[in-house]
């Protein structure tokens, strides 16, 4: 059961959510827009299951399909994201799907290839860089940026909390410190192991 602490940590992170989700589909916060932003703090949640089939993911997930508890980040920037979290973003070729990976890279990072062709470049603002967390794949066989180039913070829809690869091996995921510690009330609050191991059943 999560603490009062928790608790009041939590609540203070829906009210957050709600509002940026609100700014996000209807432009500036006003009079007119408390009942909505209360519908969505006392409704909603700040969490979805996401179902992983790619060993790009390895061993974070495993060889097998694993199924993570996500966070909504309903407007990615360099205040909710960080270096080092495993993000969940719209396939940049195909906008219908998704996938998980290692945000390596933002704004500002200069990047240099192993290949000396190559010209280094620095990613402009809002671009990023992600990478598979599977390091026994070949770069040229990885579906992330050094295939697709670099996404935009925009791309990005949520962070990856907690991960289950099977029904006794679960826990949280290994994201940078700020991120841990800004989701530790969520995972208190909204983790159902139960619900996990239903969907991963599927």
């Amino acid at each position: 059961m999560a603490s009062l602490s928790n608790w009041f940590r939590y609540a203070s992170s829906k009210v957050g959510y709600s509002i940026s989700l609100y700014q996000k589909t209807h432009g500036r916060v006003d009079a007119k827009s408390f009942d909505t932003i209360m519908k969505t703090i006392l409704v909603g949640k700040l969490t979805f299951l996401h179902q992983n089939k790619s060993e790009d993911v390895s061993p974070t997930i495993g060889t097998e399909a694993g199924t993570f508890l996500v966070r909504r980040i309903p407007h990615a920037d360099l205040t909710n994201v960080f270096v080092g979290d495993l993000v969940v973003l719209k396939d940049p070729m195909n906008l219908d799907k998704y996938l998980v990976r290692r945000l390596a890279a933002v704004e500002g990072y200069e990047m240099a290839s192993t290949d000396e062709k190559d010209e280094p470049f620095v990613l402009e603002d809002n671009e990023c860089w992600v990478l598979a967390d599977n390091e026994d794949l070949k770069p040229k066989d990885s579906y992330d940026s050094r295939s697709f180039g670099p996404v935009t913070l925009s791309d990005i829809i949520g962070r990856a909390i907690y991960c289950l690869k099977n029904d006794v091996d679960h826990g949280p995921v290994n994201n940078s410190d700020l991120s841990a510690s800004e989701d530790s009330p969520v995972l208190a609050v909204e983790l159902d192991v139960d619900e996990l191991k239903k969907n991963n059943r599927r």
